[in-house]
């Protein structure tokens, strides 16, 4: 079909140019920073400076604080929980919540023609009826524009339900990867309300960094897709996440970026490139690093392991990070808790952007910032991360309070 045509003409022009793109040159972080952007500044597309995300129009700086609203990448094709709530108030929520972004996961197989919804409440939201695939994720994307919010995108996984280690699988091509990224770059060219592209969730082993390994060197197809969409569109931000091995030192998946020190990932244009990293805690697995007798050490051990493997990029200004996904059922004093509060602690003291896992409470290792009624908060997790939230970016008023103590007040925002 045509598109998948232009992604195999996209894959090989670009390719051949990937090598000729000089990389992102490393500077001090104590070179000056922007200004962070006035309340009540209108933020458009984002670009970056040096180690922050800037908006591209006046340059001032800006940070994305924000949260994970999954089901797109599911076999429902759609956000989750519109069986129990209307879209537009879940939306609300989110904003109110004192979150500025969505991080939107999706599977190609979502633009299928086949791929028609199955976990929406009709009567709950009937101005859904009848949408699927790109023209459902235009209204969710509209709903967010109404309320403020920035959308990023992310290729979650290539089918339903299925997290294969790589980009690809024998069933969806990487060049059906890069042509359907090319198509939803086209699709919202000019849309300042989506800002980027996640290019692929968590790749992992047998995934390679810098190797040259055409089918495993996630370096060079991030390079590949990220100029293949910078073509037909030059205003996103391209999110390149990590992988889980580098040097037989092994991470969380899609977390370690150890590799770009040596092995930078080359744009076209340099200024769209954020790298991003998974970091999870012991209720997702028991890793090596948590094993300590008294949890509250863990708040002088973690940057550490932080910064080898992700964190450094940030602090020595080479490009921003952003923590795309994290989170954990504990805000406690054990050790899921120690780590959560310690890393919130740690973004805001360097500034590092995220995307908090997960606004759904169905996620099973991690729960939500939604309790299991779909509608209450989780007033734990949110005395937390109130503490680092950024105002809203196309607001202009931003957000303000307790989150916690206004979380029915989403009902009185205006629906357009």
């Amino acid at each position: 079909m045509p598109l998948f045509n232009l992604g195999m003409v996209v894959l090989t022009a670009y390719t051949l140019i990937t090598m000729h793109v000089s990389a992102k040159v490393s500077t001090p972080a104590a070179e000056k920073a922007p200004a962070q952007c006035q309340a009540g500044h209108q933020v458009g597309f984002l670009s970056t400076s040096h180690s922050e995300l800037v908006d591209a129009s006046s340059g001032c700086q800006v940070t994305l604080t924000g949260v994970n609203w999954f089901g797109f990448e599911t076999g429902t094709f759609s956000p989750h929980g519109l069986w129990a709530r209307n879209w537009q108030d879940m939306l609300k929520q989110i904003a109110q919540t004192g979150f500025n972004t969505i991080r939107l996961p999706y599977t190609n197989q979502l633009f299928d023609p086949g791929s028609v919804p199955n976990g929406i409440d009709y009567q709950l939201n009937p101005d859904l009826k009848g949408l699927q695939g790109l023209a459902l994720m235009d209204r969710i994307i509209q709903g967010a524009r109404n309320v403020g919010l920035k959308v990023f995108l992310d290729r979650h996984d290539p089918t339903a339900d299925v997290r294969p280690p790589l980009w690809y699988t024998d069933h969806m091509s990487q060049a059906r990867w890069i042509s359907d990224w090319v198509m939803l770059a086209q699709h919202y060219r000019g849309n300042d309300t989506v800002i980027g592209a996640d290019l692929a969730n968590e790749p992992h082993s047998p995934a390679t960094w810098g190797d040259g390994n055409p089918s495993t060197d996630w370096r060079l197809a991030a390079e590949q897709a990220g100029n293949a969409i910078l073509a037909v569109n030059p205003q996103w931000l391209i999110i390149v996440e990590g992988i889980d091995q580098y040097q037989n030192d092994s991470y969380w998946w899609g977390g370690n970026l150890e590799g770009v020190a040596q092995y930078p990932v080359r744009l076209s244009k340099p200024d769209k490139l954020v790298y991003s990293a998974h970091d999870y805690g012991p209720s997702v697995y028991n890793q090596p690093w948590f094993q300590v007798p008294n949890p509250a050490d863990l708040a002088h051990t973690l940057p550490a392991i932080w910064e080898k493997h992700w964190a450094y990029l940030q602090k020595d200004g080479t490009a921003p990070v952003l923590v795309g996904e994290f989170g954990g059922p504990s805000m406690g004093q054990d050790t899921g808790g120690v780590w959560q509060r310690t890393l919130v602690s740690f973004l805001k003291a360097n500034n590092i952007s995220y995307t908090y896992w997960a606004w759904n409470p169905n996620s099973g290792d991690t729960g939500g910032i939604l309790n299991n009624d779909w509608t209450t908060i989780n007033h734990s997790k949110m005395d937390v991360l109130s503490a680092y939230q950024w105002p809203m970016l196309d607001k202009s008023q931003p957000v303000s309070g307790n989150p916690c103590a206004i979380q029915n007040a989403y009902q009185s925002l205006p629906s357009k």
